[in-house]
């Protein structure tokens, strides 16, 4: 049977916003408080004082850290009170010490956390895109669902408006992790009434074969290309599962990445929804499906749903 094949609606019952009270993750909270409250799920708001605090001050400045973020978070809980955001939405506070990312790994795992949202800042560095280190390793090594806002992503999240819908982006390759990613791209579309656009891109390396061909061969080959891709694309929709409103199919040729920007930008997409490989060598340079999932991740003008296989 096909990985998506019996799936149905997907709900959400926690959501996990992992904040530094930065711009990002406040604009990252803004996200994560819309998403919890259309899926009645706990929210858990976690920060985690960094262990790195104990090698530069020891103990005792990590102690009066905790109490200076304790009284922050509190801070920002009475603010999202007195505005409403929080009435009637189960909430819980947690403060760590330790490793970031260990600390929220075990706040995932405890808590059986299904979605983590990040705030990022997609910046370049020595003229290459960077997330943050934190924000890196959630985004490569959470198990769960992954909602990245980069600085591009609407200051409010648009998933409660009842006035303008947009379209939801789903890019695959047609592998096994975006497989993975597909029926979350349905249910999204299907439960606020969207669009769902539909996305693969044809690689350089995949028309490589015709490189030594005539013109008009390779021309044939890349409309041979366009016709089976989107009758794959069809079919990923008609054999596992109906969308409310009727999809778009398109195929590009080129970089993937790029492409996948490029797509989202054309239709003003509220999100892209991507299904990622899990990674093998964490600690090392990402292979293709990683760079590229990275890439749009650092750029894109929209939140980034991950599913992970």
């Amino acid at each position: 049977m096909s990985p998506i094949a019996a799936t149905g609606d997907i709900r959400l019952k926690s959501v996990l916003i992992a904040t530094d009270f930065s711009e990002a993750s406040g604009k990252a909270l803004r996200h994560a408080l819309a998403i919890a409250r259309h899926y009645g799920a706990k929210l858990y708001l976690v920060h985690v004082v960094s262990s790195q605090s104990i090698t530069l001050g020891g103990p005792d400045a990590v102690n009066a850290a905790t109490e200076i973020v304790w009284r922050d978070v509190r801070q920002v809980e009475d603010r999202l009170v007195q505005s409403g955001e929080l009435a009637g939405l189960p909430h819980e506070i947690i403060i760590r010490q330790g490793n970031v990312w260990e600390e929220l790994e075990k706040v995932v795992r405890q808590e059986q956390v299904e979605l983590v949202v990040i705030g990022t800042h997609g910046r370049r560095g020595l003229g290459k895109l960077l997330l943050g280190s934190v924000a890196e390793q959630i985004f490569r090594r959470c198990e769960c669902l992954v909602l990245t806002v980069g600085p591009g992503s609407l200051q409010e999240a648009s998933i409660e408006s009842s006035t303008v819908v947009w379209p939801f982006l789903f890019a695959t390759d047609f592998g096994e992790a975006s497989l993975r990613a597909l029926p979350y791209a349905i249910s999204l579309a299907n439960q606020f009434g969207a669009k769902l656009v539909l996305l693969h891109v044809v690689t350089p390396a995949a028309m490589s074969e015709g490189l030594q061909w005539h013109t008009a061969d390779i021309i044939q080959m890349r409309e041979n290309a366009r016709i089976a891709s989107l009758r794959r694309l069809e079919e990923l929709v008609s054999q596992n599962s109906k969308l409310t409103v009727e999809p778009e199919f398109v195929v590009e040729f080129g970089s993937p990445s790029e492409n996948i920007l490029q797509a989202a930008e054309t239709f003003q997409v509220d999100a892209i929804i991507m299904g990622l490989h899990r990674a093998t060598h964490l600690g090392t340079t990402s292979h293709m499906p990683w760079d590229i999932a990275y890439k749009v991740v650092c750029s894109a003008g929209c939140p980034v749903l991950t599913v992970r296989n």
